[in-house]
């Protein structure tokens, strides 16, 4: 009974409590409103009285703690400290003093120097265990210009510093709010030895060291704050990330070195001496530390695979070869990567001889002896669907063995228990292949039924893609830039801008006359090139040239001549086109694309840097709204040798 007496106080005494200030009228009536409700309910709901005490009293601080903020803002101080005073009467029943940090604020700003220091001092005799008032007091003494007072007030504060965590907490976060890194420091330093307890306060140390702008101790410390507490290491190494610059990443990996043999027996920095090869782009490194992880963590070639991956995707190509390796000598055939493995290293092996073109007719043998090969081992079935596709792009469009591939992807969309994905992708694969072969209605009669299947996914907009360009190499123009004026707001970027090139396309070149004769062989020529006939698209983009010679398509034929040129590995040919469409047609949309592919050319295939670097230059210099612009710069720096001044600074 004295319990629920004690409940059940008056409303107007409920509410004087609530609040320090009269609200205003509408807020009062709201709250009234809300305890009228309350006390209506039978006595045995009534326990949820004290709830509603604390969420009210919540909702007001918060109220007035956004009322006082505002008041400051506005360079109303008094009213602003006002409030900010009785806001810290409520809050420092939890040792929370943020408000009076805020009251003193305001009388700094109102100037009123002498009440302010007696305001500390009140409080300091009132909460004499509680240092941090010191600092508060030193900033005050640092704003009248009584500097050595204020170094006083800090040494004080530091030394009287109990061993309570709260405590020496509570005293660098009071450094920390002052931006006084140097004491903030000293606190935790001093903590960590009064606690007896190495590397406790290591991840606040490293904040403050990065602060202050020490690298090499806030390395140390992140490191230190790692050995204690390891579930910290993506955090740590997301921070490190964040701070280090390239010259930075061989004081970690030094580092590194002594906590690893130091700590022989963890997994964690070896973890992140892989990371941090990751970082620098030596994947070769990166995947010694990755594998021996595996083999000590037993990991079945999971942390190898990923690695392996990412590394192909930057054109590592012999780093993840030997990391897909790895796993088919470490792993058995019924382990959960090995196919994958398997599939992922005969991908990278076709990556690696067919970059750039730069391929020999026996490279593409060897390969295809070793997918056949795989193939006897493994057989075909649902788990091996992947590789049997891939072997059929091998065959289309490098061996150009079109009947052999289409045989592989006919057997792979018949397969039973096969994914419904890998299933419609093969489709999609096949219709080209039979599109190259000749067969239109075997191929849009593939695409509509992916389309069918896959209404509301992107593999049912590639479909679509695939259909609108169908219709496109027919000379159906009209319904095609239709098609592709739709897949224009594709969630695929790639569909998207392929869409919005050929949408523009279209309608450029149809607005140019009512004769679409032009347009339709030059279409009929793009689809020589998709089946591979490229002689024969040499020789229509030639007549069609000399025929239409001051015609808007002029640096469209040219341009795709060039392209069929790379293709064949006429590579001076190729750049005599592009160099062409530079001079002739600089304002054209074909000027950007044909400058950065004889980028490529110089680079990669005819190994002249200086040429190569001088067209990235003019690229994004004269093309800043290219699409290529940002790649062209990148590649410039780097063949400028930036970056590997930077990797020169690391090592």
């Amino acid at each position: 009974m004295n319990h629920l007496g004690r409940l059940t106080c008056t409303k107007s005494t409920f509410f004087f409590y609530l609040v320090d200030s009269p609200p205003k009228k509408s807020n009062f009536q709201r709250r009234v409103s809300v305890l009228d409700s309350i006390y209506s309910l039978p006595m045995s709901f009534r326990f949820l009285l004290p709830l509603f005490l604390v969420l009210m009293t919540l909702e007001a601080i918060g109220q007035n703690s956004k009322l006082a903020d505002q008041y400051y803002l506005e360079g109303e101080y008094q009213k602003a400290g006002d409030l900010y005073l009785k806001l810290h009467e409520t809050a420092k029943k939890n040792n929370n003093f943020i408000y009076f940090n805020k009251y003193i604020e305001c009388l700094l700003a109102m100037q009123a120097y002498d009440q302010a220091e007696k305001e500390i001092k009140d409080q300091m005799k009132a909460q004499p265990d509680d240092f941090s008032m010191l600092v508060t007091l030193g900033n005050v003494q640092e704003r009248i210009g009584n500097y050595e007072e204020a170094q006083a007030s800090y040494k004080l504060a530091i030394e009287k510093l109990p061993a309570k965590m709260d405590a020496i907490t509570r005293l660098g976060n009071a450094f920390l709010s002052q931006a006084k890194y140097d004491e903030a420091i000293e606190t935790y330093e001093k903590g960590e030895k009064l606690l007896e307890k190495p590397g406790i306060f290591s991840y606040q140390l490293a904040d403050l060291y990065k602060r202050n702008g020490d690298i090499a101790k806030m390395i140390e410390q992140y490191l230190y704050s790692l050995q204690s507490s390891p579930d910290r290491l993506e955090s740590i190494q997301n921070m490190l990330q964040r701070s280090l610059k390239p010259a930075d990443y061989q004081e970690l990996l030094s580092q590194l070195y002594v906590f690893i043999q130091d700590y022989p027996e963890t997994d964690y920095f070896p973890e992140m001496l892989a990371w941090t090869f990751m970082q620098q782009k030596d994947y070769s490194k990166a995947m010694r530390q990755a594998k021996a992880l595996d083999k000590r963590m037993g990991e079945n070639g999971l942390r190898v695979y990923r690695l392996a991956q990412i590394a192909a995707n930057d054109k590592d190509y012999v780093t993840a070869i030997d990391g897909f390796e790895y796993i088919l000598t470490t792993q058995s055939p019924g382990s959960p990567y090995f196919l994958e493995a398997k599939r992922a290293s005969l991908q990278t092996k076709r990556r690696q001889i067919t970059d750039n073109y730069s391929y020999t007719t026996e490279q593409l043998r060897g390969l295809e002896t070793e997918y056949q090969a795989c193939l006897d081992a493994y057989g075909i079935h649902a788990g091996t669907a992947q590789i049997v596709s891939e072997y059929a792009m091998l065959e289309a469009l490098y061996i150009n063995d079109l009947p052999k591939a289409i045989s592989l992807l006919e057997q792979v969309v018949n397969l039973p228990g096969i994914n419904n994905y890998v299933q419609a992708y093969s489709k999609l694969d096949l219709g080209d292949y039979y599109l190259m072969s000749g067969e239109v209605w075997e191929s849009t009669l593939l695409y509509s039924q992916v389309d069918k299947a896959f209404v509301e996914d992107l593999i049912g907009q590639d479909a679509r893609f695939r259909n609108a360009r169908l219709s496109y190499y027919n000379g159906d123009f009209e319904w095609a830039q239709a098609q592709f004026d739709i897949l224009k707001t594709s969630t695929s970027k790639l569909i998207s801008n392929d869409a919005l090139d050929m949408s523009i396309f279209i309608m450029d070149n149809l607005g140019l006359d009512s004769n679409t004769h032009a347009l339709s062989e030059y279409a009929q020529a793009e689809l020589l090139i998709f089946q591979n006939k490229l002689d024969e698209a040499i020789e229509k983009l030639n007549i069609l040239g000399n025929i239409y010679s001051e015609h808007g398509l002029k640096d469209d034929i040219l341009y795709l001549e060039a392209r069929l040129y790379e293709k064949k590995r006429d590579y001076l040919k190729a750049e005599t086109l592009y160099q062409e469409i530079i001079e002739k047609f600089p304002e054209e949309i074909r000027a950007d694309n044909a400058l950065y592919n004889q980028a490529q050319l110089y680079e990669h295939q005819l190994n002249d840097k200086e040429k190569a670097k001088a067209c990235y230059e003019k690229l994004f210099l004269e093309y800043t709204d290219s699409t290529f612009s940002i790649d062209a710069r990148k590649r410039y720096r780097e063949l400028r040798g930036d970056f590997e001044e930077e990797q020169g600074q690391v090592q």
